[in-house]
């Protein structure tokens, strides 16, 4: 059986937010929206969400780490036989010290089957530009999600007519079965085999739904993301999850934004990084130069003589816009000099460049004479 935190590539001793971090990134790597068609790639996104729902739900994580590994998508304490521990442990107590610990703890952690349930969270990458995020962009996207099924209300039964309650777990969606053990006697809970923990027999099954009471629909949704948004910043989109079922509320849409790389400019926090290439004259000399900005403006730089390679000038405001500043602040662009050394030169430019180096008593190497240069000579 396959280990949870191996899955998702962390510690057993990982904090909540290692265990966040690395869930965005395998869902960043391994979302089938970016893997097409390809089975393995959702099988082992399955996986991830299956672990991650167990790990980011520190009861349940307790509960993991207490009675061992689980296959991922099953029951995640695989091997208790569908026990209830809340149950189990409460009643043990109950028999050992006459209900002064059972009651409570079993009693808290168990729902009705027919009570509100809030719909899952869905989670999705938006790719925008660089420039898209330092303007801000609107983005329709298409989501596909559960809907509550309007032809039968959600009810899961043929209009007309209505679940009816479970005779076996009276509508409880779970049925108790006593045990002698060696420690005395426990109590089981199970789900509830003839309505599948739902509490409801549905004899006539919607035909539009097939008596799930809810369905698979594709929404266009128009979300805005704002100036300055950041890689691996998430953003929430209230109530456009799945469905929630018995009148529960929907769950929220997360977009988790990856930016892309840009071939002139590198991102720092709220700073741009670029280059400028300039000549070995200019450098000495000094000069003024345009550099083109993310936004496609030009901003003149002023290159002071004796500039140096490598040296980095700062152009104040012009990096990206720090996400919801009420000052509307922006980063700086900063851009790093490149001093361009030509490789060929012409006799002119070498001569020029030979007489600076004899002024500045600065010793170069000698020219040698190439192989035409040797020809020449034989006819002389």
């Amino acid at each position: 059986m396959e280990d949870l935190y191996e899955i998702l590539g962390v510690s057993r001793d990982a904090s909540q937010a290692d265990i966040k971090k690395a869930y965005r990134e395998l869902v960043r790597k391994y979302h089938p929206d970016t893997h097409p068609g390809d089975k393995d790639i959702e099988e082992k996104f399955k996986k991830i969400n299956a672990a991650y729902t167990v790990l980011n739900d520190p009861e349940k994580r307790e509960k993991y780490d207490r009675f061992g590994s689980t296959t991922p998508g099953s029951d995640p304490f695989g091997g208790m036989g569908g026990m209830d521990l809340g149950d189990l442990f409460g009643d043990i107590f109950s028999q050992a010290f006459g209900g002064g610990f059972g009651g409570g703890f079993s009693s808290s952690r168990r729902q009705r089957a027919d009570s509100p349930m809030r719909g899952d969270d869905i989670e999705m990458i938006v790719t925008v530009s660089l420039l898209e995020a330092m303007k801000g962009v609107s983005r329709d996207i298409d989501v596909q999600r559960w809907e509550t099924c309007q032809h039968c209300t959600g009810t899961g039964a043929k209009p007309g007519t209505k679940p009816e309650t479970c005779p076996k777990c009276s509508g409880q969606g779970q049925v108790r079965q006593r045990q002698q053990t060696l420690f005395g006697t426990m109590m089981t809970v199970t789900t509830c085999p003839d309505c599948h923990g739902t509490g409801k027999i549905i004899r006539d099954k919607c035909d539009e739904c097939g008596g799930r009471g809810q369905i698979r629909k594709k929404h266009k949704i128009e979300v805005k993301i704002p100036a300055g948004v950041e890689r691996n910043m998430r953003l929430r989109i209230p109530n456009a999850g799945e469905a929630g079922t018995n009148g529960g509320s929907a769950g929220d849409l997360y977009l988790i934004i990856d930016v892309e790389l840009d071939p002139n400019f590198e991102r720092s926090g709220s700073d741009l990084h670029t280059n400028i290439i300039i000549t070995y004259p200019q450098a000495v000399l000094g000069t003024d130069t345009a550099i083109k900005t993310l936004d496609g403006t030009e901003e003149t730089v002023t290159i002071p003589a004796g500039t140096y390679h490598g040296q980095v000038l700062k152009v104040r405001g012009k990096g990206m816009p720090k996400l919801n500043s009420p000052l509307k602040l922006t980063g700086d662009l900063y851009a790093h000099v490149y001093i361009d050394i030509p490789t060929e030169l012409t006799d002119r430019q070498r001569e020029l460049v030979k007489a600076l180096a004899e002024e500045m008593k600065a010793p170069v190497a000698a020219d040698k004479p190439g192989f035409f240069d040797k020809f020449k000579n034989l006819f002389k």
